[in-house]
């Protein structure tokens, strides 16, 4: 008979609850340490996808992890805790962002870039500070809408792939998607130049 014990590690929400419990404990932290530790390569990939530096993606990891860490307790496990850190994550790179192309996909098919555009979109793109087009993002998209835009935008990532990774079921797929979130970041944009500008429609 083998008297080895198969030492199986634990899942996510085991060292969760642990790290909880006892926060303030060594074991506590050992636990939160082990499960970010899980997600740093992770985390660090995603922003050096973003930011195309190692130096600034490290830095950016790093920010992400200690703001996991500080708010584990408002995780609610709706989701896996890896959907968790990738959205904080994504909040941190756009946090980071410089105007990509969130309106204008330039290799999308040549009839999506005839499209007609608002003259004005890219000023109004420039005009919005990083956290209110951020919140603007957030507000006007819904979450397949936001997770395609991100993947398409920031992850470079193939309408094939997102259609696949999302699962959309559109006849149109994630080509669709990403055509009617333009259309509402659009618009969401030119409603808040009006607001601001203090326009009203007649």
């Amino acid at each position: 008979m083998d008297a080895r014990v198969e030492h199986r590690p634990q899942d996510d929400l085991d060292l969760l609850r642990q790290a909880l419990a006892d926060a303030d404990s060594d074991a506590g932290r050992h636990a939160a340490s082990t499960l970010l530790g899980r997600y740093r390569d992770r985390v660090y990939v995603w922003c050096l996808r973003y930011v195309r530096d190692r130096e600034r993606a490290l830095d950016m990891a790093q920010e992400v992890l200690i703001s996991a860490y500080r708010n584990l307790d408002s995780f609610e496990g709706r989701s896996q805790f890896g959907s968790w850190i990738f959205t904080i994550t994504r909040n941190r790179c756009l946090s980071e962002l410089r105007r990509p192309a969130l309106l204008v996909d330039e290799e999308a098919d040549p009839a999506e870039r005839s499209a007609p555009q608002a003259p004005p979109d890219r000023n109004l793109e420039e005009r919005l500070d990083e956290e209110a087009l951020r919140d603007l993002i957030q507000a006007s998209l819904d979450p397949v809408e936001q997770q395609a835009l991100w993947l398409r935008c920031f992850e470079k990532m193939p309408v094939d792939e997102i259609t696949r990774v999302l699962g959309i079921e559109e006849t149109s797929g994630a080509r669709g998607v990403l055509q009617r979130a333009r259309r509402r970041l659009r618009a969401a944009l030119v409603a808040r130049d009006r607001k601001e500008g203090g326009m009203e429609d007649d």
